[in-house]
């Protein structure tokens, strides 16, 4: 048996009848955290601030796909005492599951200092209304290396818990429920602000949905497929088994329900009180809140920025690392330490771009370019390995896709290579040729 096997799991496998909520959920309210980060909070306040509630519909066709393929991969987590790419290694050979680890790695790392930058943003907009002037002028320096602490923290917590996937349900939960109250909270302001409601608008939104590129961005931001391969192993990290396949459906479920309501909230509080306000980031957001909410506007969204941004700030980093270590062979498990030490590596390398950024004014795109030229092979690739292994008789037995799960994956599968020849045709290409027509 391959060394994948999970160890001290963190709740008793229980009939899925008789389980305590709690034990009955865990994995999908993690995948909702990597999920909703810095990036997904600014494409979504940006359509809403652009479009209204005009694409609204978009967001549930992608927490469709993400859905169908989380519940893939807390099926396979499940039913097998192996990693994925363990099964990959010994049904079809080493270097493809290489290649899938490689892949992973570099979009963790690539997109790591977006959430780094998410939290020096948090730390900072927050600072503006728990600070006087004068205190915040003399601090302002120090903040500018306040990811440093939060990196050092996060490093100290994968290395301090020797059951690290129950120290991690448990901290998400807590993530999963600040920006739940955050989020809410303020778009129970903006319907406030709100007039008239927009009751005739989002019947609009629902019977002619708007067709524009913004929603490859939005998509791309909520139907995250490295994170639903990632389903896979914190669902052998809980220690469920073959009877608890329907624990691990019903989580998937609870996650997706979470992503698509944060992302909700957070499109319809741009829709309602920032239309036509050009959003570039979210430090933009929450400068607009602020006049408009008074003084508990830029408070609540940034409490949201930071549990959105530091969960996953340490999630993000833990897909990279795990699925490189298993690619490679060194194994999946939190105890082992090559899946602690790639993990580590990928929030240094968050912190040491972030940093470049915020001191020396460093400029991301490159970083960000080459994140989506790994992501034209890797989202495909790695969406195309979770839907052959639950096909697979010999590993699924009774619990292979049916019909409609797989009609559901091969069209998300499709739409995965849509978007990876759009980013490699509007974005990589024109970019690397600029450059290189800079430096003839």
């Amino acid at each position: 048996m391959s060394d994948s096997q999970p160890v001290a799991p963190s709740a008793s496998t229980t009939d899925a009848s008789t389980a305590k909520w709690y034990h009955r959920v865990g994995p999908g309210l993690i995948i909702a955290c990597v999920v909703i980060g810095p990036g997904s909070i600014t494409t979504s306040s940006q359509v809403g601030a652009t479009h209204g509630f005009a694409l609204m519909w978009v967001v549930l066709v992608a927490v469709v796909f993400m859905m169908t393929f989380m519940q893939m991969g807390a099926r396979l987590g499940s039913v097998s005492s192996q990693s994925p790419l363990e099964i990959l290694s010994e049904k079809i050979g080493r270097p493809l599951a290489v290649l899938i680890g490689i892949g992973t790695f570099f979009i963790s790392a690539s997109f790591q200092f977006g959430n780094n930058l998410g939290v020096d943003a948090a730390v900072k907009e927050l600072s503006r209304d728990l600070l006087s002037p004068d205190s915040r002028e003399s601090i302002l320096p120090l903040l500018d290396y306040s990811i440093v602490a939060f990196n050092a923290l996060a490093i100290a917590f994968l290395l301090a818990f020797k059951n690290l996937y129950r120290a991690l349900e448990r901290l998400m939960m807590c993530f999963v429920g600040l920006m739940l109250i955050s989020f809410a909270l303020n778009l129970s302001f903006a319907l406030a602000n709100q007039a008239p409601p927009p009751a005739a608008e989002l019947a609009e939104a629902a019977t002619t949905p708007l067709l524009d590129f913004s929603l490859l961005g939005l998509v791309g931001t909520t139907f995250v497929i490295t994170a639903a391969f990632y389903q896979t192993y914190l669902v052998q990290q809980k220690g469920w088994t073959r009877k608890d396949v329907a624990n691990g459906l019903l989580d998937a479920r609870v996650g997706s329900v979470l992503m698509a309501l944060i992302t909700l909230m957070i499109m319809c509080t741009a829709a309602a009180v920032l239309r036509g306000q050009p959003l570039k980031n979210y430090t933009e957001v929450a400068s607009q809140l602020a006049p408009l909410f008074g003084t508990w506007g830029r408070p609540l969204f940034c409490t949201g920025l930071f549990a959105a941004a530091y969960s996953s700030f340490l999630v993000n980093s833990m897909i990279g690392g795990f699925i490189l270590a298993d690619g490679l062979g060194l194994g999946s498990r939190p105890d082992q330490p090559a899946t602690r030490g790639l993990t580590v590596t990928v929030l240094l390398i968050g912190m040491g771009v972030a940093l470049f950024v915020i001191k020396l004014d460093f400029d991301p795109v490159p970083a960000v370019v080459a994140a989506q030229a790994v992501t034209v092979l890797a989202a495909p690739l790695t969406a195309w390995a979770l839907i052959w292994l639950t096909n697979q008789k010999d590993i699924m037995g009774e619990d292979t896709n049916k019909p409609f799960s797989n009609l559901l994956a091969w069209t998300g599968f499709a739409l995965l290579l849509a978007m990876a020849t759009y980013t490699a045709v509007a974005k990589v290409f024109p970019k690397i040729s600029t450059w290189l027509e800079a430096s003839a």
